[in-house]
């Protein structure tokens, strides 16, 4: 910064803001929380140097991330951001859950003001007579045409009876 006014990180460590100050672009001083919060949480040399092994164009995302970081662990010193993060987590689950249940009772309600749709065995039922109707098949023996439901059909392999009843 150099001149006028020192950045936060320069006031609170109470040395001259030289012109290439690493602190200065991203803690100015009117904002001294900032870099206060920090510097108790990461220690001023251990946030130079992770901004010296940035690019610059990513200096600043990472400072904001710092500063999130630092504000969570002073929240939450044991968890900081994973306990932010966990309970973020358990929220959507907890959401999602609740969503599904909400889903599931929609399509109750709708089931149950559908009109009732006829089973299958009777809209079989109904079909077969539909076709005896309509058709000639009096000279067809009336055991072919009353077919076997799937509760008819014998199971056991080694039984020799018959599958039509």
């Amino acid at each position: 910064m150099g001149g006028t006014s020192p950045c936060a990180s320069c006031k609170l460590l109470r040395r001259r803001c030289a012109k290439d100050c690493i602190f200065a672009p991203y803690f100015p001083s009117d904002d001294p929380h900032k870099f206060a919060i920090v510097h108790k949480v990461f220690g001023a040399s251990n946030v130079s140097k992770m901004l010296q092994e940035l690019p610059i164009q990513q200096r600043a995302d990472a400072v904001s991330s710092l500063v999130y970081e630092a504000n969570a662990r002073v929240r939450d010193p044991v968890y900081g951001c994973v306990g932010a993060i966990s309970y973020l987590q358990n929220q959507v689950s907890q959401l999602q859950m609740q969503l599904a249940v909400a889903q599931a009772e929609i399509l109750c309600i709708q089931m149950q003001q559908e009109p009732a749709l006829p089973t299958h065995h009777q809209q079989m039922e109904d079909e077969r007579s539909l076709l005896l109707h309509h058709s000639n098949l009096d000279s067809i023996p009336q055991q072919y045409l009353n077919f076997a439901s799937s509760s008819n059909v014998i199971q056991d392999p080694l039984k020799r009876e018959s599958l039509w009843t």
